[in-house]
């Protein structure tokens, strides 16, 4: 999944006037550093469903990984449509980011190596996981808490909220 360079919009309604669109470079970079991101997905009766994870930005794409049985993968295996958010818990600083977009399974092995090389050096050895190379387990990661699943969304749609002097609201879609 290659980065793909957006269409970039501001919206002023939404900003201080002089407001400037913010580049999707910056936006990545702060997809990038982030350590916690918060998942919405819909349960099979149609209600939203919203948990914290920790995630990497790779090949274009927020990776973020489950247990088979967590709500989020059952919700997935019904609706793979999300969004994944990030930012500050403020209201006059900071910058939040909401990625919307398909969260696709990664199950090949060499992608899934780099993938778990990528949490350990940003999460540390807590987060180490080895890459499930036997028939049961091929494409998944391997930790403490069992099996997991790997995902990844590359944005279809994206937004960035300035907070602060001044306030900005940028769009970046991806054909």
């Amino acid at each position: 999944m290659p980065d793909t360079q957006p269409k970039t919009e501001l919206d002023p309604r939404y900003g201080s006037p002089g407001a400037t669109p913010t580049p999707w470079s910056e936006a990545v970079a702060r997809l990038s550093a982030a350590e916690l991101y918060w998942l919405s997905t819909v349960r099979p009766d149609g209600r939203p469903h919203v948990t914290p994870l920790i995630g990497v930005w790779q090949d274009g794409a927020l990776h973020f990984a489950t247990g088979a049985q967590e709500r989020k993968a059952l919700n997935l295996a019904g609706n793979p449509q999300v969004v994944l958010t990030t930012g500050t818990n403020t209201w006059a600083e900071g910058y939040d980011l909401v990625v919307e977009g398909e969260a696709v399974r990664v199950t090949d092995q060499a992608r899934l190596h780099g993938l778990a090389k990528a949490w350990e050096e940003k999460y540390g050895a807590e987060w180490h996981f080895e890459v499930g190379e036997d028939a049961e387990f091929q494409g998944t990661f391997q930790g403490e808490g069992g099996p997991a699943l790997v995902f990844a969304v590359a944005p279809r749609t994206a937004f960035g909220f300035g907070k602060g002097e001044p306030f900005s609201q940028t769009r970046w879609r991806f054909e």
